[in-house]
């Protein structure tokens, strides 16, 4: 298709791209009308944010989050990203993708610019086109004959190559910010236009103009008439144009931009050149750091390289522009790259001129690492030690501890950001903190016989013997919200069971996580290991911190349902620990004790609703309606102020019935149930297993048989007789804390305690054994015999 281009004008080449671009996705359908540019919100199936735009420019943003902010942005596309595999003809998909998010950037009321490459590539295309056509039409004419030989395609030079790709390219442009009503305007610049004032004067007004009429400036160097770039040719202040990086960041520089996005074949910048072995991403780059950095050689097509990009990045921090460098050619993140920069996740490098006070996240990742495979080290009583530490000084510090709980709880209820649960659970009190150190206890004294315990002993044959032994998992990432609580029972557990951790509290509960932190290292200093237990205070995002899979081992959320799923959502490569929901149910069996089911009742709902182990679904079998039994569940329910909602058959059965449920797999964290009728205990678990989250179940009867049969076929990872949702519990099971109560059905089920946070490694021991010994004519046998297990002294 693109052969025929050459040969046609602007309006041929669109009905030539039309269908095309309609075959990509960029249909009539996604188009915006004039009249409603300002005011679009879903015409893209790119997620985007609505926010004020409006900063004084002079001074960079100086952290990702703020780049949400950000009004005038440039975005760069090198050749790499522009141009395909072969270096001859664009990359026609991954540009359709790029225009596409810089029209939803500009139709969001941004001010974008693009300073393109892709001329020559295009060029040469055309020429070489034009050249093998021209070499057979001579050819068949010279021989007479329609077989051709092998013709050989000279050195094409750039500048005539740019001559010839600069009309086809525009075009291409154009075609593509039509579909989404948007009008852009190539500019062709040198290095001589940046020296002339009244030259540079006149592209500062063009440009400023077209930003006027809401038209996209595309910018290109004029690489048919442009001299080769003079080595250390860079006037003093002021970076010469020697390529589209250098113009990006002097383009930026002279229209105030808010931020600068450069796109290349690379993730970012790396301390070292990119597929070397120690060769790490650098999330944030900082003036002054270009000696940690060794720089590698440049792409394979364009003029610059990462060298001249960081330059280019450095030169326009310094003017007061805001700088990313990001992979604009990968296929997984190439289509919202550009959107996800603006919307400040981490992505690429980021060039800031505010170095933080502290560690970043992944600095504090791998000290997390170092210090948990220290503290793996440790003995057993050692470890015991730190966390009987711990214990007595979350009563020794109570004062303090409650004094920076009061500042949490007060700033909470200042903003009213906290419903009333949520309020509850930031708040400590010396009840509390007394029931903390008493599980720490209990977690130091199970710590005993937790890393090293050997699982199995086997003789493969004589002297080569194997074992299974339990071994921490490594680094764990635990997300919390309103529950300072929870870092002093995380962190004991980890310390416990030789993980080192990385712990992000909500931002309600800052001032609590701080000094219950500090507190942790305290305890971890008495043997050196301070350092294993981290709490994250950067601005990172979780979305992001899912993202470090080489750092982080396994996350744990805890929090709301809406927390858990969009952490599972967002880890890439790293398992998670968890329940997205808590819907537990308690079925009442036609033979339940009158006695018992209003106690059981009220304390699975009422005792704490907001828990994940609170009920949420009461089953009652159908024989017990009108009856005196459920009489008092229902006046119960009353007095203690619990709405009710009635399932479709339970409804059914009242002339005047509660409000309908809106759906049977509701969690309603708060003083509401839902009550549905069954006919039989089959039909209880039919309902379980249908609506439930496999959480937490019971069943209320005086039938054993019953019971064990619901007992044995509710697949839950709790399931009661005649006992209280509540009871699921790390606590209550005995196990000291817990992590959190996890649904999954591999590794770790219900109350995720110590034995959650072990995994095993097999250790073999041999006297120079060689597989092909065991061969069929080798010397030796497998004896594969059990070895008895030694118990460890824990005295």
């Amino acid at each position: 298709m693109l052969s025929q281009v050459y040969r046609c004008g602007f309006q041929s080449f669109n009905q030539q791209l039309l269908p095309w671009v309609q075959s990509t996705g960029l249909s009539r359908s996604h188009r915006v009308q004039p009249s409603a540019i300002r005011h679009v919100r879903s015409w893209s199936n790119i997620p985007f944010i609505t926010v004020p735009l409006s900063r004084a420019h002079g001074k960079s943003f100086a952290h990702r989050s703020e780049l949400r902010h950000a009004k005038r942005i440039v975005v760069k596309l090198g050749s790499a990203v522009v141009t395909r595999g072969d270096e001859c003809g664009l990359a026609l998909g991954r540009l359709a993708s790029i225009v596409e998010q810089v029209s939803v950037l500009q139709n969001q009321g941004r001010e974008m610019m693009l300073v393109t490459s892709g001329a020559v590539a295009f060029g040469k295309q055309r020429l070489r086109h034009e050249i093998l056509l021209s070499q057979s039409v001579r050819q068949a004419l010279h021989s007479g004959q329609n077989q051709l030989k092998e013709m050989a395609i000279p050195v094409l030079e750039a500048r005539a190559c740019a001559a010839a790709g600069q009309s086809g390219l525009m075009a291409l442009y154009e075609a593509m910010f039509t579909q989404y009503s948007i009008c852009a305007a190539q500019i062709l610049v040198t290095n001589l236009d940046f020296h002339d004032e009244q030259k540079r004067r006149n592209l500062n007004g063009t440009l400023h103009e077209l930003l006027r009429m809401n038209i996209v400036p595309i910018v290109n160097t004029n690489d048919a008439v442009v001299p080769p770039a003079e080595p250390n040719s860079d006037l003093q202040g002021v970076i010469s144009v020697k390529d589209n990086d250098s113009l990006a960041a002097r383009l930026a520089v002279e229209m105030k931009t808010d931020l600068l996005i450069v796109l290349s074949d690379v993730e970012g910048l790396f301390d070292s050149p990119p597929g070397s072995d120690d060769a790490k991403l650098i999330d944030i780059f900082y003036p002054g750091d270009q000696q940690s950095v060794t720089f590698g050689t440049k792409s394979r097509v364009g003029m610059g390289g990462m060298e001249a990009k960081v330059k280019a990045a450095l030169w326009a921090l310094q003017g007061g522009t805001s700088v990313v460098i990001a992979n604009g050619t990968h296929p997984k993140v190439s289509g919202h790259v550009i959107t996800d920069i603006v919307e400040g996740k981490k992505v690429g490098t980021f060039f800031s001129e505010v170095k933080p006070a502290g560690p970043t996240v992944e600095q504090q990742g791998e000290m997390a690492r170092s210090g948990g495979r220290a503290l793996a080290t440790l003995e057993p009583e050692q470890r015991a030690e730190i966390i009987h530490h711990l214990a007595d000084l979350l009563t020794d510090q109570r004062d303090e501890i409650l004094l920076a709980n009061k500042k949490d709880l007060e700033e909470a209820e200042g903003k009213g950001r906290l419903a009333a649960p949520l309020l509850k659970r930031l708040s400590l009190s010396t009840s509390k903190l007394n029931s903390l150190a008493i599980g720490l206890r209990q977690i130091a004294a199970s710590s005993q016989e937790s890393v090293g315990r050997v699982l199995r002993r086997t003789r493969i044959a004589n002297n080569l013997e194997l074992e299974q032994v339990t071994v921490p998992i490594g680094v764990l990432l635990v997300i919390f919200e309103s529950r300072p609580d929870c870092l002093p029972q995380v962190a004991a557990l980890a310390i416990a069971s030789g993980n080192g951790l990385l712990l992000k509290g909500g931002k309600e509960a800052a001032h609590s996580n701080r000094i219950l932190h500090l507190l942790t290292q305290e305890a971890l200093s008495i043997h050196g290991v301070k350092e294993a237990v981290q709490l994250v205070n950067t601005r990172e995002e979780v979305e992001d911190l899912c993202r470090l899979d080489k750092l982080i081992d396994l996350i744990i959320p805890r929090g709301s349902s809406q927390l858990v799923r969009d952490i599972q959502k967002a880890a890439k490569g790293i398992p998670v620990m968890g329940h997205s929901e808590g819907i537990c149910h308690m079925y009442v069996d036609s033979e339940a004790s009158v006695d018992k089911i209003t106690r059981l009742v009220r304390d699975s709902k009422c005792e704490y609703p907001a828990a994940c182990n609170a009920l949420e679904t009461l089953l009652i079998h159908r024989d017990l309606l009108r009856t005196p039994l459920f009489d008092q569940i229902i006046d119960m329910l009353r007095v203690e102020q619990v709405k009710i909602h009635a399932g479709p058959k339970f409804a059914s059965y009242l002339t005047f019935s509660p409000s309908e449920v809106k759906s049977l797999r509701t969690e309603y964290g708060d003083l509401e149930i839902c009550i549905e009728v069954v006919d039989s205990v089959q039909e209880a678990i039919d309902h379980i297993h249908k609506y439930g989250s496999s959480h937490t179940d019971v069943i209320v009867t005086e039938n054993e048989k019953t019971a064990e049969f619901f007992l044995q076929h509710v697949d839950s990872a709790c399931v009661f007789w005649n006992a209280s949702t509540r009871f699921s519990d790390g606590y209550r099971f005995g196990l000291g804390a817990e992590v959190g109560i996890s649904t999954s059905r591999i590794h770790a089920r219900g109350p995720v305690g110590l034995e959650g946070l072990l995994t095993t490694k097999w250790l073999l021991r041999g006297q120079d054994h060689v597989v092909s010994d065991f061969s069929e004519h080798g010397s030796l046998k497998y004896l594969h015999e059990n070895l008895p297990i030694p118990q460890r002294n824990t005295n």
